[in-house]
């Protein structure tokens, strides 16, 4: 056993050690531009804790998430998913953190398997099967995690829509423009809506138009009454409608949909509100209504 291991240590180091010269025989695009850009993006330049890990075992390891992910799932919906919650992350950051998570659930199913297996040696297809489930089972764990990010940020534009809208709506009555207005309510507002708007103004700076900035909001969003904002926005900044009564308009229709929304959600949690009420108190009120009633029964037959 010390044998193998030294040997597995060995030819660890020598891969390694071939790894690193051929990669720093051809340096990637990202090496060499870098150097270029630290004025730029600051943080791409800061040492990272760990860094020599992850120039080490970086590169493999997310050539071997990058292959592992595309069979569990599309890149396409995984990058769709991380615009719709706002996030920086690449799929490829993604990627790494879901096989990270399969890891995890790998390493701890390898545990129990090991203590099950000193206690009760199962069948060693059990074991396997198990290790397997614990690795698909961390992935999906992440690819879940994911989605629970999306729908908790979309939860927090929703509920964030109609004061915003009533904050642009006043502005654009005070006489600012629409950038400016913007500007204004991503300076006095903060949450998710805000910095979707954040990243609206920032492509506008960056040198495009209000409407296509706009119109790629409504095409990331999963938000229905944020698209339709987004979209009745551009259309009026693009045709010259007035925008107050549209902004109203769509503070209004949230506001009624969260109140239907509402109603709805208690009519649904009416039937479940019935079950400790059935299954809980209603046998406690029997018993309590019958019980004197057989002790007294019960007295008088042995009376």
């Amino acid at each position: 056993m010390i044998g193998a291991v030294i040997a597995a240590a060995f030819t660890t180091g020598l891969l390694l050690m071939a790894q690193g010269w051929h990669r720093a025989r051809r340096p990637s695009l990202a090496d060499r531009v870098l150097p270029y850009v630290r004025d730029v993006r600051p943080s791409a330049a800061e040492p990272r804790a760990g860094r020599v890990l992850d120039q080490v075992v970086g590169p493999s390891w997310r050539r071997l998430t990058r292959s592992i992910g595309e069979s569990l799932g599309s890149n396409a919906a995984i990058a769709r998913r991380l615009r719709r919650c706002g996030s920086e992350e690449t799929v490829e950051d993604f990627r790494v953190r879901q096989a990270t998570w399969g890891a995890i659930g790998l390493a701890a199913a390898v545990g129990v398997s090991m203590v099950a297996w000193s206690i009760a040696q199962p069948p060693a297809i059990a074991l396997l099967l198990w290790c397997g489930a614990g690795l698909i089972g961390g992935c999906l764990a992440c690819d879940q995690w994911l989605s629970a990010r999306v729908r908790s940020h979309e939860a927090r534009m929703r509920a964030e829509f109609p004061t915003v809208a009533d904050l642009l709506a006043l502005s654009v009555a005070a006489g600012e423009s629409p950038v400016s207005s913007l500007e204004r309510v991503t300076r006095v507002s903060h949450g998710a809506l805000s910095r979707e708007l954040g990243r609206v103004l920032a492509e506008v700076r960056a040198g495009g138009t209000i409407v296509g900035a706009l119109d790629d909001l409504a095409a990331r969003t999963g938000v229905m009454s944020v698209a339709r904002f987004a979209e009745a926005l551009a259309v009026a900044i693009d045709r010259g409608t007035p925008l107050i009564d549209v902004l109203h308009a769509q503070a209004a229709d949230v506001r009624e949909a969260a109140r239907r929304e509402l109603l709805e959600s208690g009519g649904r949690r009416e039937i479940a509100m019935m079950v400790p009420v059935v299954f809980l108190i209603l046998p406690i009120t029997i018993a309590f209504a019958f019980f004197p009633g057989l002790a007294g029964l019960h007295l008088s037959s042995g009376g």
